[in-house]
């Protein structure tokens, strides 16, 4: 057990048979708990267990229902495993059980406990404080009840404006690609924060869809439920990656960047026209389907110089230049030739080959680099052999990449920037955008921005019906609280 603090005799405080407690460590604001001197061991209501980490640093997950006649309220915890043990109950049945370590407070006293982990859906308590867990500073009476400080549950409708719980998180990286520089450096910062993150391959993902149990299914098993999902999701799968996080999503994980944002951000077309509804600048951008249009086309565009660009395009891969009308035409019958999906925009000639790459973490702006394409090439993307350098974006630059992101809906995006006559321009967004250019460029450690993002959403969160808030009225009684015993 852990070592308390030396007890100061003037700071004794009185426990009725029951009080209400609060798990600060867990994120739990109030509970209310049975003082039980008959049981050595203190246990706590959880559901959904599962134990994850390492064996040098185990941790469990699980579900907490606080309020005994609100099943539909439920928030998420995970603490340090520090050990698994048989408890005995009073009838005499035997239970293997998870035993975390966390701070309890009951009035003013905070003090650390072991607390093992069971379902106690049925029983009045959704928690029991076990002898073990009571040293000299508190004296228990039997007779009363409610001794300390009466909280409330209300309080739990004010989860979502408090500050995130520090909790080791179980983070999910979809990605098909493990060792680059992204995964690599995402998986390191958060083992470092004392995070456990694993990489799961999307293509091996499968779906078990239900209405009582959903899962999403890996290699013959099926996957836990995850505090975070990163998304990194591959052009040539984004069809079916945008049904994984969604299911992830629907599961109760928190998705970086969701299924619908990521699927905008790809339809380059779909993409243009949410920018446009938005009134955010961009080049001139033409779509048409029939071939007697080319000429139409061509001119909405500006005329040529004018970029054609395949919609299914990354990394500057399906974009061509269109120097004159004459090779314009050539390239959109070429383009129309395959059957395949393209849009004609206006060249920017005064961006002289060069475009910002500016990276958006929760609404800020958190690195911004210039990207300069070789002689030679119009495009600046560092697969097509781009220089980049770090630069310092203007305000009106700064304002039309959060804004942007923020219209396509995405929590972490790549927005590349063209610097025209006409001010800035918005040229593409990327919903998986790779962090070794901009990190060696600019010094800034963007892994650490993506991780503190998700720190802040996975705090404790309740799940309840909308329109109703937790009441604070009293706890139905269910069965009888049996005492334990280890």
């Amino acid at each position: 057990m852990i070592e308390l603090a030396p007890v100061d005799p003037t700071k004794q405080i009185f426990l009725g048979w029951e009080e209400w407690i609060a798990l600060p460590g867990l994120g739990i604001p109030a509970m209310t708990t049975k003082i039980d001197t008959g049981a050595r061991t203190s246990a706590l209501h959880a559901f959904a267990i599962e134990p994850f980490g390492s064996s040098q640093k185990p941790y469990v997950r699980f579900g907490i229902h606080p309020i005994p006649d609100r099943p539909d309220v439920e928030t998420f915890c995970s603490a340090p495993l520090v050990d698994r043990r048989e408890v005995t109950s009073s009838n005499g049945e035997k239970e293997l059980r998870y035993v975390i370590r966390t701070s309890a407070r009951i009035g003013d006293l905070e003090w650390p406990i072991d607390i093992t982990l069971t379902n106690r859906e049925t029983m009045t308590y959704r928690m029991l404080l076990g002898r073990s867990a009571i040293d000299e500073r508190m004296i228990v009476d039997p007779n009363n009840s409610f001794c300390q400080e009466k909280l409330s549950y209300d309080l739990y409708g004010k989860l979502k404006q408090a500050r995130p719980i520090a909790r080791p998180l179980r983070i999910a990286l979809l990605t098909r690609e493990p060792n680059n520089y992204t995964s690599r450096r995402i998986m390191q910062v958060a083992e470092q924060r004392g995070h456990v993150c694993e990489i799961i391959n999307t293509t091996r993902c499968y779906m078990n869809i239900n209405a009582t149990a959903p899962q999403v299914m890996y290699d013959g098993r099926a996957l836990p439920r995850y505090d975070a999902i990163i998304p990194r999701i591959g052009s040539s799968i984004t069809s079916y990656g945008m049904a994984v996080v969604r299911q992830f999503d629907l599961m109760g994980s928190f998705c970086v960047n969701k299924a619908a944002a990521i699927g905008t951000s790809r339809d380059k077309l779909f993409a243009q026209q949410i920018l446009a509804q938005h009134k955010i600048n961009m080049p001139v951008t033409a779509f048409a389907h029939s071939p007697h249009d080319t000429s139409e086309l061509i001119e909405i565009a500006g005329g040529a110089p004018l970029v054609v660009k395949l919609l299914e395009g990354t990394q500057g891969k399906g974009v061509v230049l269109g120097e004159t009308e004459n090779a314009a035409e050539s390239v959109i019958g070429a383009f129309r030739g395959l059957k395949a999906n393209f849009l004609v925009q206006e060249f920017i000639k005064e961006a002289a080959g060069a475009d910002l790459r500016c990276l958006v973490v929760g609404g800020r702006v958190v690195a911004s680099m210039k990207r300069q394409a070789q002689d030679g090439e119009f495009r600046a993307n560092v697969h097509q052999g781009g220089n980049v350098v770090a630069t310092k974006i203007t305000r009106a630059e700064r304002l039309i990449a959060l804004k942007a992101a923020k219209v396509i809906g995405l929590g972490v995006a790549g927005v590349d920037i063209l610097r025209s006559n006409n001010g800035p321009k918005i040229l593409e967004i990327n919903s998986s955008p790779g962090i070794q250019g901009i990190e060696r460029a600019t010094g800034a450690d963007v892994a650490v921005k993506i991780m503190e993002y998700i720190e802040k959403n996975v705090g404790p969160k309740i799940r309840g019906k909308r329109g109703r808030k937790p009441s604070a009225g009293k706890v139905e009684k269910a069965i009888p609280e049996p005492a334990t015993a280890a």
